[in-house]
């Protein structure tokens, strides 16, 4: 898999104009899925128990109208206009948004930030190149009270963990709900008592094959994607105008707000709380922000203005215009999708329905996927296992835990609400909660990163907020009837999410305050007073500077280690993506001839880690490239130096960045094994006549049977460095990269410290309960370092600690 392709896929996408619409085109199956799926279940959920319909239409037209509304002020105006504009070097989301700010306000909960992070090309957006220091006095004021406080800190932390909950949260509802109100229209076809006996096995069995088949990944049936969901909105178009045309043409006059005054004055508090099911209109508008790395922001808003919003507009006006002239057959019950669809096209419009329904279940658990693992990357998330479907998308992964817990929880909502109604209080308090986090961050990033007056961002809270607020009271009365299933998900995740951010700070911290002296490595000499053996020695450590305590926990016991010892560091900066060219950190720890290095690897929170072989041979010629740049210092380093390895450490790419800079070349060569006795030597090659008689000398059984079977020749490996020809490279260089070459030569091991965490004595109850029963459960039930980092298996030794903290 050539992971470094995808990175600056954004230069690409504003190529031409074929290019945008194309990608508008293929966003239609991944990003408007579930919202184009809504009219499925609105108006069915709007007049589920609130309000009645009566003969002078004004609560239909009042429905009508607030829809119309909303979703022309929220997904066109605050995200097709806006917040698409807010996005994180082309990466969208709630933590894309919180990346932005922990970049220009240093606020990165990540514990082990540098000042050589922001210098990544990455970091600083290219509108934003121009001033580093906001305009307004209340924004500068702003930045220095955030960076100062850190109870503040957390509190965006918190929001933006929040956020994320609730995205996770959506996951497991929106499944639910699309596919049971699509499968929902087989009541038309069968009889009550038969209906309530098919339905609900039949969405189960949908769900369990939506899950069953993500492993396959979404590339595998992802062209299906966009022409099923364009064939729902023609279909949804078409069937709205022709309801228009047929029933009512003046239902056009409903889009105005003065029916939404109406509609209040009349249902009063019944119609304040249907506003509940006015909302899941807008349902999965935050994809459009979320799925924007997979895109662009000008072919989401082409899709959007151009197709998917006349689409929807038609098709509540059409399923309006119709309930309009039937209110008499049947009352609230048969108020829905499938009663406004003609009935010669009744069947194929039921199996598209349930097509587009499982696309757009697809989208958001791709988009959970996603979260779950920008999450685990910005720490905030256990490791979990990460398995790339594709090599070709970026960004198409399937995580198998997260997935079978999805399933058996979207299940269980199905099982057990087994109604559209309360399934959409449920997706309803989700997706207003998700759009008032965003609507509270993007208010911090309107002063913070665009520089703009504290006045537009407290419109743009004041006006969105408004809006929010007034639908999240509406669900929120609702708590009892279903909307307390995203608050108890959300709660769930967001107590995983927090425990194990606040137990890997801490161990960072211990690992930090108890790191070893310099002087104590400088004391052991160039062989750091133990046998030092062929290969080289990997050894995972959080830090970015000092020797772990691992290392000499291990020699003190064993007193034997490789002959070139790296510390690699590993870690995740707030960037989507850092480019091939700036992936190493590399410096030299102690005089040259300790062969001691330190590396650090970095990685955005949306980049994909490279294979083991792959991986090594960038480290490999990450540390060559460094030795031969001549940035290996000469001079005996003392422990005042070391304080400032940071300052000395050189930024290195990988292999394909630097062509004119050293190769490694490997070639696999077949040897016979290692033999010590004469008559098993002259087996390696054709030997003379009197060896030969030697041989056939009487031999004890054992070793007759031995010297009759030829050994089986082994593969070794053997590695070459091609270094160009200037510039020169000195004597103690050459020197170092000989013995880096046998090294790589003779293999690598990597060392993992195993660490357990315990509460120290006097801690509170509340850190004793997060350490010693939260943290240590999620740890002993997540993949371990090894396994997330691609580690292979027969190469690791893991080290265990006891951390009290």
């Amino acid at each position: 898999m050539d992971l470094e392709t995808g990175i600056h896929r954004n230069q690409v996408k504003k190529e031409s104009w074929r290019t945008v619409l194309t990608l508008a085109y293929q966003s239609l199956g991944v990003v408007y899925g579930d919202l184009s799926t809504s009219p499925l279940y609105v108006y069915k959920s709007t007049f589920a128990e609130d309000i009645k319909h009566s003969e002078t239409n004004e609560e239909i037209f009042g429905v009508l109208s607030f829809v119309f509304w909303t979703l022309t002020l929220v997904p066109l105006l605050k995200y097709v206009l806006i917040v698409l504009r807010a996005n994180d070097n082309g990466e969208g989301g709630t933590f894309a948004l919180y990346s932005l700010l922990c970049r220009h306000a240093r606020l990165s909960s990540l514990p082990n930030c540098q000042s050589a992070d922001e210098e990544l090309s990455d970091y600083k957006k290219e509108s934003d190149a121009r001033s580093l220091k906001p305009n307004s006095s209340f924004g500068s004021g702003l930045k220095s009270t955030l960076e100062r406080h850190r109870v503040l800190q957390r509190f965006l932390l918190v929001l933006a963990l929040i956020g994320a909950c609730f995205v996770i949260g959506d996951g497991v509802l929106t499944p639910a709900i699309s596919v049971f109100s699509a499968v929902s229209g087989l009541e038309f076809s069968m009889s009550e008592k038969h209906h309530k006996y098919v339905e609900l096995p039949i969405a189960c069995i949908v769900l369990i094959c939506l899950f069953a088949l993500q492993h396959y990944g979404t590339h595998r049936v992802g062209f299906l994607f966009a022409p099923i969901v364009l064939a729902w909105l023609l279909c949804i178009s078409a069937i709205g105008l022709y309801n228009i045309i047929h029933f009512n043409p003046t239902v056009y006059k409903a889009l105005s707000p003065y029916y939404m005054y109406k509609f209040l004055k009349k249902t009063q508090k019944g119609g304040w709380m249907s506003l509940g099911g006015i909302l899941l209109c807008i349902t999965g508008s935050e994809a459009m922000f979320a799925d924007l790395g997979h895109f662009s922001q000008l072919s989401i808003q082409i899709a959007f203005t151009s197709l998917v919003y006349p689409a929807l507009v038609l098709a509540y006006m059409g399923q309006a215009a119709y309930i309009s002239t039937h209110y008499t057959q049947g009352g609230n019950s048969h108020i829905g999708f499938y009663i406004s669809v003609p009935e010669q096209v009744r069947w194929p419009v039921l199996v598209i329905a349930v097509l587009a329904a499982v696309v757009g279940s697809q989208a958001i658990i791709t988009g959970t996927f996603s979260i779950i693992k920008q999450c685990s990357a910005l720490d905030c998330f256990p490791k979990v296992k990460i398995v790339h479907t594709s090599s070709k998308m970026h960004g198409q992964i399937y995580i198998p835990e997260i997935n079978w817990i999805l399933m058996l929880l979207c299940l269980a909502v199905t099982i057990g609400f087994r109604d559209t109604k309360r399934m959409g209080n449920a997706s309803g308090f989700a997706v207003i909660s998700v759009m008032l986090v965003t609507t509270c961050l993007m208010s911090l990033v309107i002063v913070l990163c665009w520089h703009q007056s504290v006045f537009f961002a407290i419109c743009f809270v004041f006006f969105f907020g408004t809006i929010e607020a007034l639908y999240f009271s509406a669900c929120l009365v609702k708590f009892h009837q279903g909307a307390w299933v995203p608050v108890a998900l959300g709660l769930c995740f967001f107590f995983v999410m927090y425990v194990w951010h606040y137990g890997t700070v801490r161990k960072y911290e211990f690992e930090v305050q108890n790191k070893v002296s310099i002087n104590w490595l400088l004391s052991l000499g160039p062989s750091l007073g133990i046998v030092r053996v062929r290969g080289i020695g990997l050894i995972h450590t959080e830090l970015v500077s000092g020797i772990p305590a691992i290392f000499s926990h291990f020699v003190t016991n064993l007193p034997a280690f490789h002959q070139v010892v790296v510390f690699l560091c590993i870690k995740s900066v707030p960037v989507p993506h850092v480019r091939p060219e700036e992936r190493f950190l590399v410096g030299q720890i102690g005089p040259r001839e300790y062969r001691l290095y330190r590396c650090i690897v970095r990685y955005g929170y949306r980049d994909v880690h490279k294979d083991d072989v792959g991986f090594e041979n960038d480290l490999v010629c990450s540390i060559a490239e460094f030795l031969r740049s001549g940035s290996s210092p000469e001079k005996k380093i003392t422990s005042e130096d070391f304080e400032n390895e940071n300052d000395k450490m050189t930024v290195v790419g990988t292999r394909s960045t630097h062509a004119d800079g050293i190769q490694l070349s490997e070639d696999n060569v077949e040897m016979t094994p290692e033999i010590t006795t004469l008559g098993q030597r002259e087996i390696r090659s054709p030997p003379p006549p009197v060896k030969q008689r030697e041989i056939r000398s009487p031999p004890p059984p054992v070793k007759q049977r031995e010297i009759m079977s030829p050994p089986m020749p082994q593969r070794r490996k053997k590695v070459r460095f091609i270094v160009p020809e200037s510039p020169k490279i000195d004597t103690g260089a050459r020197e170092e990269l000989r013995e880096l070459m046998e090294a790589r030569e003779a293999g690598v091991a990597y060392i993992v410290g195993n660490t357990y965490m315990n509460a120290k004595k006097g801690s509170s109850w509340m850190k004793r309960f997060a350490i010693d029963y939260g943290y240590e459960f999620l740890r002993r039930n997540s993949r371990t370092a090894s396994y997330a980092l691609n580690i292979p298996h027969a190469s690791t030794l893991e080290v265990g600690m006891i951390y009290h903290v």
